[in-house]
C-alpha cells in the first residue's frame, strides 16, 4: 500500500479564493469524515496535507472535529465534483 497524502476523492489545484485549494474529484455526501487535518502535540499544531490547503470561507462546506488532540474534517453539505472544500477558521501559528 502506497502513502497517499489525500483521500482518493480529493485533489489539490488552483483556487479562486487563495493560492491552492482542496477540491472534490467526485460527489461527497454531507457528514463524510475526510480525515485528519491537524495534530496537536505539546501546544504545537502540525498540519497534514489536507489541513495545509484548506481555504477559509464565511460560508464553509466543512467543519473541524477535535478528538484526542487531532482535528478531523467533516463535510457539512453535499460537495459537488470540482467544488472547493472550505472551512471557517482563525489564524494561529502553524508549525
Amino acid at each position: 500500500m502506497n502513502y497517499r497524502p489525500l483521500p482518493d476523492n480529493l485533489t489539490i489545484k488552483p483556487s479562486h479564493i487563495e493560492g491552492l485549494g482542496i477540491f472534490a474529484t467526485e460527489t461527497i455526501k454531507a457528514g463524510t469524515d475526510l480525515g485528519m487535518t491537524h495534530l496537536i502535540h505539546n501546544k504545537d499544531i502540525f498540519r497534514t496535507p489536507l489541513g495545509g490547503f484548506l481555504n477559509h470561507s464565511d460560508e464553509p462546506n466543512c467543519k473541524r472535529i477535535e478528538l484526542d488532540n487531532k482535528w478531523y474534517l467533516e463535510t457539512t453539505k453535499d460537495i459537488n465534483k470540482n467544488e472547493e472544500l472550505t472551512l471557517e477558521y482563525t489564524m494561529y501559528n502553524p508549525s
